[in-house]
C-alpha cells in the first residue's frame, strides 16, 4: 500500500502543457509554479527551500541517501504538495513522471525489505530553489533524493539546462512481492542490450571489457570529465543500428518535456556520426554490465552492478552545459555578483 500522502501526491498528474510550447512559455510556467510554491511556505519552510543562485550548493548534487539542503516532501501539507507537483510537471513528461514516481515508490519498498524506514524514507526528496524565479531571469531549481537528481538552470527565458539528470532503481527488476514485475528503467536496459547484441552480431567490437566498472565513472562529479573513447563509432553502424541508438538516446531525452530536449536532440543528430557506444561486462540478462554513449560533450552512463546486477544507475550529462555553464559563462562575465 502506498502511504496516503504518496497516493495524493501521485494523483497530481494532469498535463500542464501543450507538446509544442516554446522555451519562453516553459520558462514562464516554471517561474510561475516556483513562485506559487514559495509563496505557500511559512518562514521556516522558505528558509530551507530558498538558496542563493551563487551558492556552491547549486552544483552539489548526489544520488545517495543523505541529508540535503532544501525542503523535503515530508514537511509539506496537502496544498504545498500539489504546488510542488505542479513545478515538476513544468519540466517532466508523462513518461518521466511515471519513472520518477516509481523510483520513489521503490524507496518505500526498500524500507520494508531492509526494515530501515529511517534510511529508506520516501518523504526525503527535497525541493531547492536557487535565486529568484522570474520568467526572463537567471535562476534554478532541483528535486533530489535517493536515486533521483533533477537539476534545472534557467537564463533569460530562452535557455533551460536540464543536466545533470540522474535516475536509478533498486531493484532494477522487482521479482517478488507486491511490486513484482516493476522495471522503471527497463527500456534503458532493453534498448541498449538489443543494440549491443546487434553490433556484436555484425562483428563490431562493442564490448570493450569483460569486466564492468563498479559504478558510473563520472559519479556525482560537479563537472563531468571526458572519458576514454570506447566501443564503436556511430559512423560504422548500419541503418538499423543507427535507428536503435537514436531510440535509446530518445528514451533518456523523453523523460523531460519535448521543448526542453528539442534543441539538444537536434545537436546530437547533427553530430551523430561522432557518437560512440561501448559496453562492458556481460550482455545476457542478469549479468553485471555498464554502457555509455558519448560525444564531444554529450554523455550517458549506465551501470547495473550492485545487488547481483539488479540495481541500475543512469545519468545524462553535458560536459559544457551541466548547470547551464555554457550560457552562464557569458552571464558571469557581464554581470557583477
Amino acid at each position: 500500500m502506498k502511504p496516503a500522502w504518496m497516493m495524493m501526491w501521485f494523483a497530481f498528474a494532469a498535463p500542464l502543457h501543450a507538446e509544442d510550447g516554446s522555451l519562453k512559455q516553459v520558462s514562464a510556467q516554471m517561474a510561475t509554479a516556483a513562485r506559487a510554491f514559495l509563496e505557500s511556505l511559512d518562514e521556516a519552510q522558505s528558509a530551507k527551500a530558498r538558496i542563493a543562485f551563487e551558492d556552491e550548493e547549486r552544483e552539489n548534487w548526489h544520488y545517495i541517501p543523505k541529508q540535503r539542503r532544501g525542503l523535503p516532501l515530508k514537511d509539506l501539507d496537502e496544498r504545498q504538495l500539489a504546488l510542488q507537483r505542479r513545478l515538476l510537471e513544468t519540466a517532466m513528461s508523462r513518461k518521466g513522471l511515471v519513472k520518477l514516481d516509481t523510483i520513489i515508490l521503490l524507496e518505500g519498498y526498500l524500507a520494508e525489505l531492509e526494515n530501515n524506514p529511517q534510511r529508506r524514507d520516501a518523504t526525503k526528496y527535497y525541493t531547492s530553489i536557487f535565486g529568484e524565479p522570474q520568467a526572463d531571469g537567471t535562476w534554478g531549481w532541483r528535486f533530489e533524493g535517493h536515486h533521483l537528481s533533477l537539476n534545472f538552470t534557467l537564463k533569460g527565458g530562452d535557455h533551460i539546462a536540464v543536466t545533470p539528470s540522474f535516475f536509478a532503481a533498486n531493484r532494477a527488476h522487482v521479482k517478488e512481492g507486491r511490486l513484482a514485475g516493476t522495471r522503471p528503467l527497463g527500456a534503458e536496459e532493453d534498448l541498449a542490450r538489443a543494440l549491443a547484441r546487434s553490433l556484436q552480431a555484425t562483428g563490431k567490437p562493442v564490448v570493450y571489457s569483460d569486466r564492468a566498472p563498479n559504478d558510473i565513472l563520472t559519479a556525482a562529479d560537479r563537472k563531468a570529465r571526458q572519458l576514454e573513447p570506447v566501443g564503436v563509432p556511430a559512423s560504422e553502424f548500419t541503418a538499423a543500428q543507427r535507428e536503435g541508438l537514436m531510440k535509446l538516446i530518445t528514451e533518456y531525452a523523453n523523460r523531460h518535456r519535448p521543448e526542453l530536449e528539442k534543441d539538444r536532440l537536434a545537436e546530437i543528430t547533427r553530430d551523430f556520426d561522432n557518437l560512440r557506444f561501448g559496453w562492458a561486462g556481460g550482455i545476457k540478462p542478469g549479468q553485471a554490465y555498464y554502457y555509455r554513449i558519448q560525444g564531444a560533450d554529450f554523455l550517458v552512463e549506465v551501470s547495473n552492478i550492485q545487488n547481483d546486477a539488479n540495481h541500475i544507475h543512469t545519468v545524462w550529462r553535458d560536459r559544457a552545459g551541466d548547470f547551464g555553464r555554457d550560457v552562464l559563462g557569458e552571464h558571469h562575465q557581464s554581470h557583477a555578483h
